[in-house]
């Protein structure tokens, strides 16, 4: 130690920290409790340690790498990716690579502060978010990231006050299409199948459009006919069952997405139903697979090689100082086998 300047990783080898954790502390990042900061900047002190403001300098360069962090989720399968995003990543990184940038992707939850991580540790010049998980826990994570005057984007929903640029689908606008199609091809008792709390925006509003076509055409908004799922085809396939046994009548089925989609065709193939001829089924993503079940699966695309394109030209944008507002990307209806077999 004699020998050469002090350096963060001695302090956190000394404290028993993480060299992330030092650097929040000595900067009085509240994500630090209080007796830890006090301890790591004691430290300091004996330590005599100086910021290097070489190394700050170095900080404030550009990496030409933008971080892309992916949100873990567990009903996927071993994959951990909701498959819907995995062309949108092939379309951030063929755009990242027409800039001249290179992608870092990791998943979300690992960490508690994307900042430090990412941009503060000269990783990243920016960050786009992939998925959310519970909306209400991710929004505090953002507000955060705002306090930092972080540079970063985010795919999901648009509402009034959030932290952040936002680009998202219009899930209303894409669910009423759909649900609007199932009404002219003379289906009545259209299920939704998707959870619709708060902490699930995106599905909210694809069930809020839903609901609009419903009053539309005068029909009655029957509790029963909503049934939650999560973003898997297991979901589905028990949200399915779980109609079914509570004898509940239905002639079609919107999925909020199209694992859970498939998970209903599953469910309802099984018990002898007939697609589309006894029951309709429509999704929302068009996910490559959607395309080869058995009949191909009528749903909503969101049109992941502009979103990619977006997302990234965005941030770069952002990264450079401009304004940007949020915005939706249009939605559009993608007819296939599992809702025909009806005129209007």
């Amino acid at each position: 130690m004699k020998d050469r300047k002090p350096t963060s990783f001695d302090i956190a080898y000394q404290a028993g920290v993480s060299q992330a954790t030092v650097s929040r502390a000595l900067s009085d990042s509240p994500l630090v409790n209080e007796e830890t900061k006090q301890r790591i900047k004691e430290i300091a002190r004996e330590l005599n340690y100086k910021v290097d403001k070489n190394a700050r300098n170095l900080r404030s360069q550009k990496t030409r790498t933008i971080a892309l962090l992916l949100n873990e989720d567990h009903g996927t399968g071993d994959s951990l990716i909701n498959p819907f995003f995995l062309s949108m990543v092939a379309s951030i990184i063929r755009a990242s690579a027409t800039r001249n940038y290179d992608v870092l992707i990791s998943f979300q939850q690992f960490s508690d502060d994307w900042h430090a991580d990412y941009e503060d540790a000269n990783r990243a010049d920016g960050i786009i978010f992939l998925g959310y998980g519970d909306y209400t826990t991710y929004v505090e994570k953002l507000n955060h990231l705002d306090e930092q005057q972080a540079h970063y984007i985010t795919w999901g929903p648009v509402l009034p006050g959030q932290p952040g640029v936002s680009i998202g689908c219009d899930n209303f606008s894409g669910a009423k299409k759909a649900t609007e199609h199932l009404l002219r091809l003379g289906y009545r008792r259209i299920a939704f199948i998707g959870g619709i709390s708060e902490g699930s925006p995106e599905f909210r509003r694809r069930y809020q459009g839903y609901c609009a076509a419903l009053e539309q055409a005068d029909l009655r908004i029957d509790s029963q006919l909503q049934v939650d799922a999560e973003t898997s085809e297991d979901s589905g396939y028990q949200a399915a069952v779980s109609l079914r046994n509570d004898g509940v009548a239905f002639d079609a089925v919107l999925g909020a997405s199209d694992l859970i989609a498939i998970g209903v065709m599953k469910a309802l193939e099984e018990k002898g139903v007939r697609i589309p001829q006894d029951i309709a089924i429509m999704g929302f993503d068009d996910i490559p697979m959607a395309a080869y079940t058995y009949p191909p699966l009528s749903t909503v695309q969101q049109n992941t090689k502009i979103a990619g394109e977006l997302l990234v030209e965005n941030l770069l944008k952002l990264m450079e100082g401009e304004t940007i507002e949020s915005f939706l990307i249009p939605a559009q209806l993608v007819v296939r086998g599992s809702c025909g077999g009806r005129s209007s």
